[in-house]
């Protein structure tokens, strides 16, 4: 007999209290936070300790951790040749109100503050010296092999999600195979890196993916800044260029075009217009 785990109720961390959740992590991990740090996501919270290290906590549905688990950030700590903050430990446990758990991550502090929020409305202006160290860790992380899958969005990515978000928004004609599957950080947007000195960080959804899956997810987070949006694809071309990348880019436009679209987001005009062209390069080959 088997049983399905109950329905969790929705929870945003911004909004919901979490002083308890704090008080425990503090005693686990023997650490003071700092108050006055306190980032509050949907989905986790984070702050500075008195050690000077940083913890991030995150709240998960049973039904969201599945086979592969939710240790991407401690599993990221063995990934090699990319710049994140070093892995230090963790307490996990299970709500005793509910099917959820719980994990507190600590690891080093950012070198700098996030280049900004996931999604950008303005040019971040950003050093040479980060987009070569952002392009050395994309390369890096694509060397590196795992068993893990991706999550984007706390969802697996599979062929049949893939086809099933290009067709439930563009074309049926549209070959959708997947050709090219590598590790990719999966939440790749601007609140992720920091800068001026880059960094990558919020390892949860890490795992194999489209060839080119972390480069549509960032252009596509750089819409609403036309030139930030090319630059990103100027610095990864051999991912944009790939069939993989251009059915991720695909991919990426479904979110912003699909069933679930805001009228007002000034990312579906260069949404739409991209997403002719690369179905148009798609059909010709």
């Amino acid at each position: 007999m088997t049983h399905s785990v109950p329905t969790v109720r929705p929870v945003d961390l911004r909004v919901e209290p979490v002083n308890q959740v704090l008080d425990r992590v503090e005693r686990s991990l023997q650490v003071r936070l700092d108050s006055t740090s306190v980032v509050r996501k949907r989905r986790s919270v984070g702050a500075w300790t008195d050690r000077d290290t940083w913890v991030r906590v995150e709240r998960r549905s049973l039904n969201k951790i599945g086979d592969q688990g939710w240790n991407g950030t401690e599993s990221a700590a063995l990934l090699e040749g990319l710049a994140q903050p070093a892995w230090l430990g963790c307490v996990v446990w299970r709500d005793t109100d509910g099917p959820v758990m719980w994990r507190a991550d600590e690891t080093e502090v950012l070198p700098g503050a996030p280049v900004g929020t996931a999604v950008l409305s303005a040019d971040p202006v950003l050093p040479e010296e980060w987009w070569r160290a952002f392009n050395s860790s994309l390369d890096a992380l694509s060397r590196n092999t795992t068993r893990r899958v991706a999550t984007p969005d706390t969802v697996m990515i599979t062929q049949h999600l893939v086809t099933e978000s290009i067709r439930g928004t563009f074309s049926d004609e549209i070959d959708t195979s997947v050709e090219r599957w590598v590790p990719a950080h999966a939440d790749l947007n601007w609140a992720n890196m920091s800068a001026p000195v880059f960094s990558l960080f919020d390892w949860e959804d890490w795992g194999n993916a489209p060839q080119g899956l972390d480069a549509a997810t960032l252009w596509a987070a750089s819409l609403a800044v036309p030139a930030l949006a090319d630059r990103v694809r100027r610095e990864r071309r051999g991912d944009f260029e790939s069939r993989d990348g251009k059915l991720m880019t695909l991919f990426a436009c479904s979110k912003i075009l699909g069933p679930d679209a805001y009228p007002e987001d000034p990312r579906i005009e260069p949404a739409r217009h991209m997403a002719r062209q690369v179905i148009a390069e798609l059909q010709a080959d």
